[in-house]
């Protein structure tokens, strides 16, 4: 068989391999799909949303902390009010949920995966691992994160910069506060995840992300002067460093899966 002719049938099989590897996937196919998935997320953040709620005494006692080291820091009072009766009840309803959602997110994060999956080749689908681990690490270390620096940060600053004033901070409003930079945070920590999908895509590259780099610190300080609950550069600074470190290890991200590198990586 002549060189150029065995080449061509090479490469005709390689074509063929790759889409054999990709198969596709109808409209509804994708929304059966979807749905199956959504469902299977629902029953596992209900799951979590019990067993939080089973130990919501313990969970309030550790979620109080952040503020009860900032109000003993300044000499005050710790034990939180509330203005109705409901108030303790709802508390805990919420927070069961949001704790609900972090020991949910394996089994969540791994819905996503399988949703994803089929538009991988053959030889990615065996990454499930990192990729499990990467995705529920990342979320788990913004809440951490959040809990352990940031929270008791802005708390500190917050109350040691009104120490003329006596505080009278209600559970629901102290609540939904450290709900809010908790997730917010566990969110903000899933960059690199959606850069990999918009990278997956072919949406940006690590050339693009690269390129706007400046304007990305620019939305990044951006973003946590809003996220933040102070107005000190302090407390900004700390939110923002490691989103741009986490923007960073993105733009690394980009260029490993990017379509052109992937099909590189499977005729390879």
């Amino acid at each position: 068989m002549p060189k150029d002719l065995g080449d061509l049938t090479e490469r005709a099989r390689e074509e063929v391999t790759s889409r054999v590897e990709l198969p596709g996937m109808s409209l509804l196919e994708h929304l059966e799909e979807l749905r199956k998935r959504i469902i299977y997320s629902a029953l596992a953040i209900f799951a979590g949303f019990c067993v939080c709620y089973w130990y919501h005494e313990q969970i309030y006692e550790l979620m109080q902390r952040p503020i009860t080291f900032a109000l003993r820091n300044n000499h005050l009072d710790t034990q939180l009010v509330f203005t109705n009766p409901t108030d303790p009840f709802n508390m805990y309803l919420k927070m069961a949920l949001i704790g609900g959602i972090f020991v949910a997110s394996p089994a969540v994060l791994y819905q996503v995966w399988l949703f994803i999956s089929p538009g991988l080749y053959k030889h990615e689908q065996r990454y499930v691992v990192p990729f499990m681990v990467a995705t529920v690490g990342l979320f788990i270390a913004g809440g951490f994160f959040a809990y352990k620096m940031a929270f008791p940060a802005a708390l500190n600053f917050l109350i040691g910069y009104s120490s003329q004033f006596k505080p009278m901070i209600t559970i629901g409003e102290y609540t939904d506060l450290f709900l809010t930079l908790i997730v917010g945070m566990g969110i903000v920590f899933e960059l690199p995840i959606l850069v990999f999908f918009l990278a997956l895509m072919g949406v940006v590259t690590a050339g693009w992300l690269w390129r706007n780099l400046r304007y990305s610190i620019l939305i990044i300080f951006t973003i946590a002067a809003i996220v933040t609950p102070t107005t000190d550069i302090t407390n900004m600074c700390l939110f923002a460093a490691p989103m741009i470190a986490l923007y960073l290890i993105s733009i690394g991200v980009a260029y490993l899966v990017h379509p052109s590198r992937r099909k590189a990586r499977a005729k390879g």
